[in-house]
């Protein structure tokens, strides 16, 4: 136990230094195909060939609780727009964003019973029903964003998303690029190593993963929905919270913020994830359509959130916050050794994420 723990801690702590130096039911149809067959890379299905199974007209509810104004709340509008288009109308999708249909806290439930179709999830909501999926919540596993979207949008990927599918229905279709998280305070604060973070009450999701990043981090995590976060910030509820950039510009936490510690502690996704019923009755030519919508969400996903990261920093420090740099190395191997020291990690597949970190 001891020896595989050194050979990962070296192998991430290499990682590391290299690194450093160089927000839509209906009446639904069709065929019975396995899911993993489809989740690859988007079909070329504008128009359905002569002799094609296209189904009946379905509707898709896709609900989110990221406002539109988000990256992944502008990349739903993409999707809905590209597959009713390249669908010619055969699809049609139901948008619900800002946790209008469903809360954070709520939507998965939803999306297992199959009161909507599909959402936007993540590994640290997933982990209740498939444990493994916690190694994918540990901070510093992804050190770019390059690192992060070769892994979970390739071979590795299909296999995690057709995991979570076998255990708990729903299926992942990819991984949307939401951001690298930082740690933001109500209070200008530097927070340099883990220490700094003794008795800080940092807002974490509503979720045992993410509560646990948080403690692994060196803070006191306090489980609060996204809805509500912009008020736990102004009322002092909570002291901070951990967030990606364009987010804290987006919902406009900067409002209520004085300081950004960069941590760099989680190169962050969302997945839109789909019932596995609903996918299961689209015909191939369905799937096909929906994989090249998914596609051109990601793009318009990834793309706004990069333009984003690389100007936001400047429009922070316009609004009055302080930026510090954190000692990324140090937050690094705290929170590394917690995750291994606990049995958090004991249902991990330890080869899986030598693997993984040897692709960084």
């Amino acid at each position: 136990m001891k020896s595989w723990k050194r050979t990962l801690a070296l192998a991430l702590s290499a990682v590391m230094v290299v690194g450093l130096l160089a927000s839509c039911g209906g009446n639904k149809t069709a065929s019975n195909s396995g899911a993993a067959a489809s989740t690859g890379s988007a079909a070329s299905a504008g128009s359905a060939s002569a002799g094609e199974d296209v189904g009946d007209p379905i509707t898709l509810t896709f609900s989110i609780a990221a406002v539109p104004t988000d990256a992944h709340g502008m990349a739903q509008k993409t999707f809905k727009e590209t597959l009713e288009s390249i669908s010619g109308g055969n699809i049609t999708v139901d948008c619900y964003d800002s946790g209008t249909l469903y809360g954070q806290d709520t939507e998965h439930d939803a999306l297992k019973n199959g009161d909507v179709d599909m959402i936007y999830s993540s590994a640290s909501w997933l982990t209740d029903g498939s444990p493994w999926v916690s190694m994918f919540t540990a901070g510093y596993v992804f050190q770019s964003y390059e690192h992060m979207t070769k892994v979970l949008n390739g071979d590795i990927g299909k296999q995690v998303f057709q995991k979570i599918a076998d255990e708990q229905g729903i299926l992942p279709l990819g991984a949307f690029y939401l951001g690298t998280r930082e740690v933001s305070l109500s209070e200008d604060k530097q927070i340099k190593t883990p220490e700094d973070l003794n008795g800080i009450n940092l807002r974490m999701p509503n979720s045992d993963a993410w509560v646990f990043l948080g403690k692994a981090m060196g803070a006191n995590p306090t489980a609060i929905g996204f809805n509500d976060l912009y008020l736990a910030l102004q009322t002092g509820t909570v002291d901070g919270q951990d967030n990606p950039l364009p987010t804290v510009k987006s919902a406009k936490f900067y409002e209520v913020q004085k300081s950004i510690s960069l941590t760099n502690h989680l190169v962050d996704s969302v997945w839109p994830t789909i019932n596995l019923n609903t996918w299961n009755k689209l015909t191939d030519t369905q799937k096909g359509w929906v994989m090249e919508a998914v596609e051109a969400a990601r793009k318009t996903c990834d793309d706004q959130n990069l333009k984003v990261e690389a100007e936001v920093q400047d429009f922070l420090k316009e609004q009055g916050l302080k930026i510090y740099e954190a000692d990324v190395p140090a937050f690094a191997d705290h929170v590394l050794e917690t995750y291994l020291n606990d049995p958090i990690s004991d249902s991990w597949d330890k080869d899986l994420l030598a693997e993984i970190q040897a692709m960084a």
